[in-house]
């Protein structure tokens, strides 16, 4: 399991992932759920959840893709669903690249489903596909493994994959759209120290994206150990924080006497 949240805001995207898999508590091991591309007119980042080949198989598929383009091939995968050499530096907009993943999630899905659900094995995957194409606003979407897909709006302007119960509360009660790059990151990081003190299932490090609106390249792209000092005073501030709004809330002893 994994934990990926993304805040589309007036101001940009902000999206951060943990690197964690677990498929039992002796098997554990780290592995990139963030996926970012740059070209001078768009910025793009995909983060995944679910089944790991289902998820792996589109991202190894965009990447062949890519490097094909490069070279200057064309790139034809087995799925049928790339056409004329497309890829995430030359698609049109982000609703195009939804629809290539997910169908591609479908493909791959349908192909396998039987063979891992025999073995007991979900074949189950989400992504989230973000970022900012030249003559568009950033735009943010989260595909189904059945192909299908949504886009993220200015009345919930955020999108959780993976375990993502542990840090809803505080995402759903502080992310406004008009909020600053900046404090998005805080409360992201926030939501997602909830996630992992409360599932093993999730764990750092983490990878971080922020993209502001129009520039069309991430301001920040790093990875955020367990001993960086700003995660560190982030997790350690706010429990703190918690423990000082408890005191503050109205005596109850009344009710226990």
């Amino acid at each position: 399991m994994t934990y990926c949240v993304a805040l589309k805001l007036d101001e940009g995207l902000v999206c951060v992932s943990d690197t964690r898999t677990n498929a039992g508590i002796d098997d554990v091991a780290r592995y990139r759920k963030m996926f970012t591309w740059e070209s001078p007119d768009r910025a793009v980042v995909l983060m995944t959840a679910g089944n790991l080949s289902i998820t792996q198989g589109v991202i190894d598929r965009l990447e062949h893709a890519v490097r094909a383009a490069d070279r200057g091939e064309v790139f034809t995968d087995d799925l049928g669903v790339i056409q004329n050499g497309e890829t995430v530096l030359t698609v049109p907009n982000l609703f195009r690249l939804a629809q290539i993943v997910g169908l591609m999630m479908r493909e791959l899905v349908d192909r396998h489903r039987a063979p891992m659900e025999k073995d007991g094995a979900a074949a189950g995957a989400s992504i989230l596909v973000g970022g900012q194409i030249a003559g568009e606003a950033p735009r943010l979407f989260l595909v189904y493994s059945a192909g299908n897909f949504i886009e993220c709006g200015e009345d919930t302007p955020y999108f959780q994959i993976g375990e993502a119960k542990y840090g809803k509360p505080i995402i759903a009660r502080t992310v406004r759209s008009d909020m600053a790059l900046g404090a998005g990151l805080r409360m992201a990081l926030v939501s997602m120290d909830s996630t992992v003190r409360s599932n093993l299932s999730v764990g750092l490090p983490l990878d971080v994206a922020v993209l502001r609106t129009d520039t069309m390249q991430f301001s920040t792209r790093r990875r955020v150990e367990e001993d960086d000092p700003r995660y560190v005073a982030i997790s350690e501030g706010w429990s703190t924080a918690l423990l000082s709004a408890l005191d503050d809330l109205p005596d109850l002893d009344d009710w226990v006497s």
